[in-house]
């Protein structure tokens, strides 16, 4: 679980780069910083996530639903978590957009859906 927790806590900080068609060569440094702080990531497994997330295809509310899933009552590492989506938009030119994606980060990772009794 922690594995997918980890490349979705980085495929949500690779969005933001990649949304704002940002440097990701200028940005590549924050994310390595963010992942080993967080994930005792290596500089090189860092950038490894970031450059494959870019270049891909990827389900964002799939990755926010596994991230709350697993941290549904953890309300201290979700606001974490937006802390580090917050270093990466103010690490370069704010915008609208920033605002929003952040905005809907936050709405996404603060729903705990209940399981169903046979979902146990």
């Amino acid at each position: 679980m922690e594995l997918k927790i980890k490349e979705s806590v980085a495929t949500l900080l690779a969005h933001i780069i990649k949304v704002d068609n940002r440097d990701i060569e200028k940005e590549a440094p924050l994310f390595c910083k963010l992942m080993g702080n967080s994930f005792e990531c290596s500089e090189e497994e860092a950038k490894n996530f970031l450059t494959n997330i870019i270049k891909k295809d990827y389900d964002l509310d799939k990755h926010l639903d596994i991230i709350n899933d697993a941290l549904c009552n953890d309300r201290l590492s979700k606001m974490h978590i937006l802390e580090q989506v917050n270093h990466i938009i103010y690490s370069d030119k704010i915008t609208l957009r920033d605002y929003e994606e952040f905005e809907k980060i936050k709405d996404r990772l603060f729903i705990c859906k209940k399981k169903d009794k046979n979902e146990i």
